[in-house]
């Protein structure tokens, strides 16, 4: 499947509100830099500072909403911010150490999300009720086969103690659920927007050891085709293209203004 005419109004639509967002209410939040902007002119500083700003805005949330809207003529339900909390059962939570301790251990070894998953099954329901806070996925999906998806978006480059906070939580996210539904059908999993070792594969050391690539991490093109079908990666950047067309001479305008305008940008 694509991207319908609908899909594709609402996406821009989210991008471009950002945007003008962005230029109407962006101020430089740089410290005072003499020396790199002595180095590089105030107009490449200003150019930084404004893309700075730009890709925290260009986050989880902007992705979270789009991937709602792609996701939505493929699968049944789909939610985001979807909270997911309740009740573990202690045994579940001795499986879940277990297997964190094995994968710091056994570097050679590698996770196997199939396993993981059959060890806590077993335990889903045995032992002492632990109660936990709710955390939220920022996806939760279910497609025709019943089968459900809880989905954490994340930065493109999280450190190796990120990986490890990720890696537990998709452990207890798949507790949690098997404890209210021992017989569903699970998978927990980290998304990552894109690529940024595109061409070569995403091979992050951080999570070479933590994370089973084929069953829990979804990266760039597969990530976003896994919501909505073949060829959706593609027709989604034609969208951030044709807006950023459409935006190019105001942005150029108000990044000249930002370089000229404001003093501290060449003050000593």
């Amino acid at each position: 499947m694509s991207l319908d005419n609908n899909q594709k109004s609402k996406i821009e639509k989210i991008i471009s509100d950002a945007l003008r967002k962005k230029l109407v209410g962006y101020k430089p939040e740089t410290n005072h830099k003499p020396f790199h902007t002595r180095l590089l002119s105030k107009d490449w500083m200003a150019k930084y500072s404004f893309v700075q700003s730009l890709n925290t805005t260009l986050g989880v949330s902007i992705y979270e909403q789009v991937g709602e809207i792609i996701a939505s003529k493929e699968f049944v339900y789909v939610e985001k911010q979807y909270k997911v909390g309740g009740i573990m059962y202690s045994k579940a939570q001795e499986t879940i150490n277990d297997i964190m301790n094995e994968l710091s251990k056994n570097e050679d070894t590698g996770s196997d999300k199939l396993s993981e998953t059959s060890r806590i099954n077993k335990v889903c329901q045995t032992g002492a009720e632990v109660s936990l806070k709710p955390v939220k996925a920022d996806l939760y999906l279910k497609d025709k086969h019943d089968r459900i998806f809880l989905i954490d978006i994340k930065t493109v480059k999280p450190n190796k103690g990120d990986f490890q906070k990720m890696k537990r939580t998709l452990l207890d996210w798949l507790a949690i659920e098997l404890a209210k539904s021992p017989n569903s059908d699970i998978h927990t999993m980290i998304a990552i927007p894109y690529n940024p070792y595109f061409p070569k594969d995403y091979k992050r050391w951080t999570v070479e050891n933590m994370f089973d690539y084929e069953h829990e991490l979804k990266v760039g093109e597969d990530f976003w085709n896994f919501l909505g079908g073949p060829d959706t990666y593609y027709q989604l950047l034609k969208c951030f293209e044709d807006i950023g067309l459409e935006f190019r001479e105001r942005l150029e305008e108000h990044i000249e203004m930002l370089g000229g305008d404001y003093q501290y940008w060449t003050n000593s």
